[in-house]
């Protein structure tokens, strides 16, 4: 069976927070607010990577409740016209 996106995690700075996001592949456009933190506790790695863990496997289970199964996660960079500078 092929992979087929359904959507992606984005994750931004927002001011002082650092904001998760579910989002189509290719767009931000109606994306879902999943949850915040503040930035100064994801300057910590550790911390950074068990947020970005607690994001996909909630998420995850939503989908695998949802539709029945989840596929892999593939991560890479936001699209270039999503970036910007915090």
């Amino acid at each position: 069976m092929d992979k087929q996106q359904i959507g992606r995690l984005a994750f931004r700075v927002e001011g002082e927070k650092w904001v998760c996001y579910y989002a189509k592949p290719d767009t931000m456009d109606g994306a879902i607010w999943m949850a915040s933190i503040a930035m100064y506790i994801v300057r910590d790695e550790g911390r950074k990577g068990a947020f970005m863990t607690l994001m996909r496997e909630t998420l995850g289970d939503f989908l695998e409740e949802k539709i029945g199964h989840v596929t892999s996660w593939e991560t890479k960079p936001a699209p270039e016209s999503e970036r910007h500078d915090p």
